[in-house]
């Protein structure tokens, strides 16, 4: 089984959620229009607004535009899209990584780990469970930008096939980002994928972008460098059970439990 994954690397206009669909479908449109089939779109991190912290100014719930936006395009397009939006519920704000398949029926991870030094910690709520997904036979775990600095909270327990991270990561730390997801892969023996923005934001920030494809074995499968755009990337199954059927260093991994 193979897995179409359309990495999607863009700038964001600051906390315009409206002109940030409407550039998003702009830029997808391609796929619609060659009949170029992907099972998997990934967005990057609040994609709909930039890493703002305006999080009661721009919340939408999980029916408001934005969400609406993602299921018509997930329809339309015959794909699964994910990314991560603002999100409101029973009063509490949550930086959400929303999975939207053809279906419409949404699944959904809240952000562990919250950036203290953007004052993210006070904004927004802590999520406490992790999401694995599946997708053409995939495993998919779904994580935001800094979960990745935190290796407890990815470990493979063998119930994930790809690491799957949506970012707005400053370039100021890109040497992170780079060297952070490869070690994610060769530790996790899995498939990596990241996702970042591009541009500067609303405070003055800049980011790279380096969104990349990585395989089990800390290789590149795409690296978007600074570019907008898309890049496209199959994976293999097959490839990845071999590998881990050779080198079977899971079974050697120490055994602990989240509290």
């Amino acid at each position: 089984m193979s897995l179409r994954v359309t990495l999607v690397q863009s700038e964001l206009a600051w906390e315009a959620p409206l002109e940030n669909c409407r550039h998003f479908a702009e830029l997808l449109r391609p796929l619609a229009d060659n009949n170029q089939v992907t099972d998997l779109i990934v967005l990057p991190e609040m994609f709909s607004t930039g890493f703002s912290m305006a999080s009661k100014k721009l919340a939408e719930s999980m029916t408001g535009p934005t969400v609406t936006w993602m299921r018509e395009q997930a329809f339309s397009l015959n794909s699964t899209l994910c990314g991560s939006v603002i999100i409101e519920a029973d009063g509490q704000y949550y930086n959400r990584f929303i999975w939207m398949p053809p279906s419409g029926v949404a699944e959904y991870y809240d952000k562990k780990h919250l950036f203290r030094m953007s004052a993210e910690n006070e904004n927004y709520t802590a999520g406490t469970a992790r999401l694995v997904v599946t997708l053409n036979d995939f495993r998919i775990c779904l994580q935001v930008c800094y979960d990745l600095r935190f290796p407890v909270w990815s470990r493979n327990n063998d119930d994930y096939d790809l690491l799957l991270y949506v970012a707005n990561w400053p370039a100021a730390r890109r040497q992170h980002w780079r060297s952070l997801l490869r070690a994610r892969a060769i530790e996790n023996l899995s498939y990596v994928i990241g996702v970042n923005r591009v541009g500067v934001d609303g405070t003055g920030i800049d980011y790279a972008g380096d969104s990349v494809a990585i395989d089990f074995n800390g290789l590149d499968l795409t690296d978007m460098g600074g570019e907008q755009g898309l890049a496209s990337v199959q994976l293999e199954r097959s490839v990845l059970t071999d590998y881990r059927q050779s080198f079977p260093a899971w079974r050697d991994a120490d055994v602990f439990q989240l509290v």
